[in-house]
């Protein structure tokens, strides 16, 4: 019953092998929401990865789980949203699925018909009366396998794909970032599933960019007295005009006030600024832009401190959602060789195109 934590990943650089963490076996990295899925016939309960209910806004998902998951079950999983990619096939669209969190029951209902959800099954928590938590992975995958036989490939439910050669883990990395996955996750065959204990390890790709710094929030920490640097605003020129892609954060307390004397002769008024422009519209946006809230920000103080984009900073970054990075970037060095005005989108390594139905058929 619920709640129940799901098991969690820790990140290591590169595809391991058995000779650093015993027999392995590897599945794709789904950029989705984790979900666990509670079934007792035509009871279904869908839980996000924090045990907050998701039902309400997957009918879809729902009445897949009624027709094909068995009678009575539990398994851990990923809802995503796929739709056409430019060049043919589909890819996961997390923007889309983001979308799918609607407080209005007439909008769910809409978009659960326009951009249908389907659900990723990789783990097998509860079958019948039995409980496989304390079972080894090799035990749950067998038997989750043999209770979705039936399934065909053809959705909204799917097993997910797995191998056991760390070779091919690698190949998967390289290719599925084009359907839009997240990387590779590499499982002990041996281990139980450990609630909320990171046992599993997640591959994720790193890329770098050099971005203009335009302005930083400060801390939530931070006092008169002790003035703290929160993270920085990153932008990117799009032609003649500096895009917000994300932020930069992660540093130490001595750093943080560092960074905040250091970047005080930067600071300017707000219409002197290329984001100006767009202070004081506190409504949705599509770009997300800085200051302005979002259904997202839950009316967080998204205030900044405007720079003059003069300084370059290099970042790391696992992939891009759209225009912005997908998640907070990682500082690297400061830049002080390049022109703030060269830094554009024309730089970012874009992954080639794949068909996501190739990875779920797999």
């Amino acid at each position: 019953m619920p709640p129940v934590l799901p098991m969690l990943a820790k990140s290591v650089k590169g595809v391991p092998g058995p000779e650093s963490f015993g027999e392995l076996v590897y599945e794709p990295k789904w950029d989705g929401f984790r979900c666990l899925v509670f079934r007792d016939g035509d009871e279904v309960e869908l839980a996000s990865r924090n045990t907050k209910p998701l039902t309400r806004y997957f009918p879809d998902v729902v009445e897949a789980v009624k027709r094909q998951l068995p009678e009575r079950c539990v398994v851990d999983g990923e809802l995503f949203v796929a739709l056409p990619g430019e060049g043919g096939g589909e890819r996961l669209e997390f923007e889309r699925l983001q979308e799918r969190i609607h407080p209005a029951k007439s909008r769910v209902e809409l978009l659960s018909r326009e951009t249908p959800a389907g659900l990723v099954v990789f783990d097998l928590l509860a079958l019948g009366d039995e409980s496989f938590l304390d079972r080894p992975l090799r035990e749950r995958r067998a038997a989750l396998e043999h209770a979705l036989a039936h399934l065909d490939g053809s959705g909204p439910v799917h097993l997910t794909r797995v191998t056991s050669d760390p070779v091919e883990a690698q190949r998967w990395l390289e290719q599925f970032e084009g359907a839009g996955l997240d990387g590779v996750v590499a499982k002990p065959l041996d281990a139980a599933y450990q609630q909320n204990k990171r046992t599993m390890l997640k591959v994720k790709h790193e890329r770098t960019a050099d971005c203009v710094v335009a302005g930083f929030r400060e801390h939530k920490t931070s006092t008169p007295e002790q003035p703290l640097l929160g993270s920085l605003l990153l932008g990117l020129y799009d032609g003649d005009s500096l895009q917000h892609v994300g932020v930069a954060a992660s540093f130490t307390a001595k750093r943080r006030a560092e960074l905040f004397e250091q970047l005080q002769p930067l600071v300017v008024p707000f219409d002197e600024h290329p984001w100006g422009a767009w202070m004081g519209e506190a409504v949705a946006n599509p770009d997300r832009v800085p200051g302005t809230q979002s259904r997202w920000s839950q009316g967080k103080d998204l205030s900044f401190v405007p720079l003059r984009p003069d300084l370059v900073v290099e970042v790391a970054y696992d992939h891009m959602e759209g225009r912005r990075f997908r998640h907070t970037a990682q500082f690297r060095r400061w830049r002080t060789d390049r022109d703030p005005a060269s830094c554009g989108y024309d730089q970012l390594d874009e992954p080639a195109g794949y068909d996501l139905g190739s990875v779920l058929g797999g």
